[in-house]
């Protein structure tokens, strides 16, 4: 990474105005889930350790452009409050001259958490206008918002053609040194696991994974289409019939590259889309007609973890079949298990956000492998090869 970093600049009684991700679940008006505001502490600690003025932007839900109170971040106000053991005063927008006031006020290591950034459509929109207010509550930029550096909003982007310096937070330089070794840098042999419903949401990294990885291990329902274009019965399985020569395109190629390019040998089948399913376990060469692949099968754990197990590095992204139901989540979680097992031999293992961040979570094993994304998008256009704006933004060192 070779941004600077909040470690490059002082920011002892500046205002530093720093983009977090407090894009947390809510329940009944609270938030149910603080892992995303727990891995901002590094630096919103060193901030306010330092004697900085601390003031916090993010956004919640998807408000479309205007303010509805079911999206305040209020509570994420009082919720980061209890965590940091400190008062979180709360502005009630984010733009205008009452909270440009409210800062010019604050004292060193005060904390100052801004209302939701999308009740505003400029902010979506890379309004410069909108960036140039957002600016003038600061004297320091911080990004420390990976889950959101894939998109170019004028809080991520926009806002640092007004002001500088513009760094990154701890999270963003931690997200950026995994993800960077792994698609720059990384220690051999290299595996990619890829899952999830679609190939076509994952051609771009299929296709830029291929000329790094030494294997390239594929479940989830982005299977079938490439059974399909091998010839074989898939039943009702979930098939994207426009892909089956782009399947047959990435077989090709990785024979050509000499990469292990595994595909499941078995799965789980159930005659219907339903936890409550009858199910089977069945050779992929033996799919009967009208049902339907819900997982990977204990033959095919065997051969992914196997190969796992041989690996240096491992970046995983999408699980390997319907894991939200407990009938279908045994193959999911049983990469897992494997992802912890070779971390512990001395493996770099990375869990891309979103769905696999979810399932290693669910399976309790979030803390036995080395890195878990926290932004899915992100993680997906990193693993691209893409810039990310919100990186490219800030000051190089």
């Amino acid at each position: 990474m070779n941004a600077k970093t909040i470690d490059d600049v002082s920011v002892r009684g500046k205002r530093v105005l720093t983009r977090v991700d407090f894009n947390v679940p809510m329940k009944d008006g609270r938030v149910s889930d603080a892992t995303r505001i727990a891995e901002s502490l590094p630096t919103i600690n060193k901030i306010i350790g330092d004697g900085g003025k601390l003031v916090l932007m993010s956004h919640l839900g998807r408000p479309k452009g205007k303010p509805n109170m079911e999206f305040t971040l209020k509570p994420v106000a009082e919720k980061l409050s209890e965590m940091i053991h400190r008062r979180v005063q709360f502005a009630g927008d984010c733009i205008g001259p009452d909270v440009e006031r409210m800062t010019i006020s604050m004292k060193d290591g005060d904390v100052l958490l801004l209302e939701n950034l999308r009740f505003h459509p400029e902010e979506e929109a890379n309004d410069p206008s909108f960036s140039k207010l957002l600016s003038r509550l600061g004297d320091i930029y911080v990004n420390d918002a990976f889950g959101s550096a894939h998109r170019a909003h004028a809080s991520t982007e926009g806002v640092t053609h007004f002001l500088r310096p513009a760094v990154a937070g701890y999270l963003m330089r931690k997200e950026l040194d995994y993800l960077g070794k792994a698609v720059g840098n990384p220690t051999r042999p290299y595996a990619a696991i890829l899952g999830g419903a679609k190939i076509s949401g994952k051609i771009d990294v299929i296709q830029n994974l291929m000329a790094k990885v030494d294997a390239l291990l594929i479940g989830g329902g982005m299977m079938f289409t490439f059974y399909k274009a091998q010839g074989l019965e898939i039943g009702n399985s979930l098939l994207e019939a426009d892909k089956i020569d782009l399947a047959k395109q990435i077989l090709a190629d990785a024979r050509q590259r000499n990469i292990r390019l595994l595909l499941p040998v078995d799965c789980v089948i159930a005659d219907r889309f339903d936890n409550g399913a009858n199910t089977k376990t069945v050779s992929v060469k033996e799919m009967p007609q009208g049902w339907q692949g819900m997982d990977i099968g204990p033959a095919t754990v065997k051969l992914f973890s196997d190969e796992i197990l041989k690996a240096r590095t491992v970046v995983w992204n999408g699980p390997m079949g319907v894991f939200e139901m407990e009938k279908f989540n045994g193959g999911t979680f049983s990469i897992a298990r494997a992802l912890a097992d070779v971390t512990r031999l001395g493996a770099t293992t990375i869990i891309g956000g979103g769905d696999s961040a979810a399932a290693i979570a669910e399976a309790g094993l979030e803390k036995a492998v080395s890195h878990v994304s926290t932004g899915g998008g992100a993680s997906l256009e990193f693993l691209e090869g893409k810039i990310l704006p919100g990186v490219a933004a800030l000051d190089p060192k």
